[in-house]
């Protein structure tokens, strides 16, 4: 069988893969497995657990099958209402939960759902963890009687303690700064507009109506085009772009271009390098992220770490090594002095610091870096287990030798299905087409 749980949680069609039978089941082992709820029975405390969702319509009947699952067996549960990730995070341990739960499918459209569980302290799980809660799905629970039963009440306030944390993570004030925020439609539609107005600065939102359905419906950071042109139009300063859950961001500087998350970084590592305040003098980024950003830090005098692909691989890194900044090209940025998760509202109010306290313009402050020219070619219906093949080996080792120190080739098997991802970094956008497409052809004839 297919492994339930993906690389942020259970996401499906909600209805169809994501089902309120389902929500319920791994509710009720997540209550055992995280809340150990038949220890806490014998002690007379029961667990706690908070829960939020983002605006999808979907998001009120799984909400409901979810507290519904973690009451029956037990758990008291504060309803969080709509928040993104990061709030639930800092929650789960700001007010001592055992557990925490986000009802969200992230930058997907309206129709899919998923739910994360967070483990005491608002950590995501360990993939360990998350087998175990699905090892249990669907066991001969006892469940409590009477006075035993978990309580549910709602604790919609508590939004205004996660603006409050953030806000307090910064010195600089943003009076002055011009900013055009784009919610996503999404669970920053509040909170986002709320901190930064209370930062000082002139807040314009976009993209901050969700009504059930449009969820990411050509807003957010995977739809940047209406923040370019709003923010040149208006005359701003920056764009800052979240997902539908806000565990990330990107950003548009005041001439449209935009500025990802590497630069992102790069900004922000060399903030806290200046200051002392890098850990180790290192940040931890995946090795999707692009060249010019290790050289920028390399030149910058900061050592990069790699790890796989997604951010829980980052934040595994950090936790274990003493590091407090990482991130992803995708705009995940994970401040662990403040944030336990990526949050694109902590990440795009310590970029607006930067400019600040600098005076400098997002377009200056993120020519620290440049990057390089990223070709990737996704080769599908080819079996993803022959990606170290001797023949697909070879035609990298003669790529790299001919890309030098100004390039590099990345293959990466998908995790999910029948494809093999080229990725190829060049000099110039010609250069890393013609040798991306050539290791893609090598791919078609040697994995099949």
């Amino acid at each position: 069988m297919a492994r339930l749980f993906g690389t942020d949680g259970v996401r499906g069609v909600a209805g169809r893969d994501l089902t309120a039978e389902l929500a319920m089941d791994l509710s009720v082992a997540a209550a055992h497995v995280l809340g150990d709820a038949g220890a806490f029975a014998a002690t007379g405390r029961r667990p706690i657990a908070v829960v939020g969702r983002d605006p999808r319509a979907s998001g009120e009947f799984l909400e409901a099958a979810v507290v519904a699952g973690l009451a029956a067996s037990g758990v008291d549960v504060l309803r969080l209402g709509v928040l993104p990730t990061p709030a639930v995070a800092h929650l789960t341990a700001a007010l001592g939960a055992d557990l925490g739960v986000m009802l969200s499918a992230s930058h997907n459209a309206a129709p899919d759902n998923g739910i994360k569980f967070l483990a005491r302290g608002g950590f995501k799980l360990s993939d360990a963890v998350e087998d175990e809660i699905e090892r249990r799905l669907g066991e001969d629970w006892s469940f409590p009687v009477g006075s035993a039963v978990g309580r549910v009440r709602d604790a919609y306030g508590e939004a205004d303690r996660y603006i409050t944390h953030v806000l307090a993570t910064t010195r600089d004030r943003l009076d002055g700064l011009h900013v055009v925020v784009d919610c996503a439609h999404g669970a920053a539609h509040m909170v986002a507009p709320e901190a930064l107005l209370r930062a000082g600065a002139t807040v314009e939102a976009i993209g901050a109506r969700p009504d059930g359905l449009n969820i990411n419906a050509g807003h957010g950071s995977t739809h940047m085009d209406k923040l370019q042109q709003i923010v040149v139009s208006r005359g701003a300063d920056i764009g800052i772009a979240y997902d539908g859950d806000a565990d990330r961001c990107l950003a548009v500087d005041h001439t449209g271009a935009i500025v990802d998350g590497d630069q992102i970084m790069a900004i922000l590592a060399s903030a806290m390098h200046a200051e002392g305040a890098l850990a180790k003098d290192t940040v931890v980024a995946t090795v999707m992220s692009n060249l010019g950003f290790k050289l920028a830090m390399r030149d910058a005098g900061i050592h990069v770490v790699e790890t796989a692909v997604g951010d829980r691989y980052v934040l595994e890194r950090m936790k274990a090594d003493g590091y407090n900044l990482g991130g992803e090209q995708s705009g995940h940025v994970i401040m662990l002095d403040h944030a336990t998760t990526g949050d694109g509202l902590l990440t795009s109010l310590h970029l607006l610091s930067v400019m600040a306290a600098t005076g400098r313009p997002l377009k200056e402050l993120a020519s620290i870096m440049t990057p390089l020219p990223q070709i990737l070619i996704n080769v599908k219906d080819v079996d993803r287990g022959k990606a170290a093949v001797p023949e697909l080996t070879a035609a990298v080792a003669e790529a790299e030798a001919e890309l030098g120190e100004s390039g590099r080739v990345l293959i990466r098997p998908s995790g999910t299905e029948p494809m093999i991802r080229v990725m190829v970094e060049a000099s110039s956008e010609e250069h890393a087409t013609k040798v991306a497409d050539r290791l893609a052809g090598v791919v078609r004839v040697a994995c099949v």
